[in-house]
């Protein structure tokens, strides 16, 4: 017969969670919102990248003031995506710490419809420029 598996030494999980000061954070959740405005941070230098584009690398000379127009548009939905995510993160860590409610889906749906309204305006320039 074999021989029943020793137990792990240490504190299991569970006894760490009780071993815990009050208001701190399991590490995971964390770096998990770090992630998460890492995503944003990037999604908001890629809009930055490509409004620049947009306005330095348009072929189209007889229309200028459209890539001018969807370039700021871009560069702008850039930056608002940048302060929206720190602001997003601020609130997930400050919930992480006092148990308070996680920022809702309100403001990524208003991102999701900004992205769409940029992504028409492409498609419209497009159109018009060709």
């Amino acid at each position: 017969m074999n021989a029943p598996a020793p137990a792990p030494s240490g504190p299991s999980y569970a006894d760490e969670l009780e071993i815990r000061p009050p208001g701190a954070v399991d590490a995971r959740f964390t770096l998990a919102a770090e992630r998460t405005l890492l995503a944003w941070v990037r999604t908001a230098l890629g809009f930055i990248a490509a409004g620049i584009a947009v306005v330095y690398l348009s072929p189209d000379e007889t229309t200028p003031l459209l890539d001018i127009v969807l370039g700021v548009l871009m560069v702008g939905l850039g930056a608002s995506l940048a302060v929206l995510g720190a602001w997003r993160w601020r609130r997930t860590s400050r919930a992480l710490v006092t148990g308070g409610d996680m920022p809702g889906p309100r403001q990524v749906m208003l991102v999701v419809a900004a992205i769409v309204m940029v992504a028409v305006l492409v498609a419209v320039v497009m159109v018009i420029q060709s």
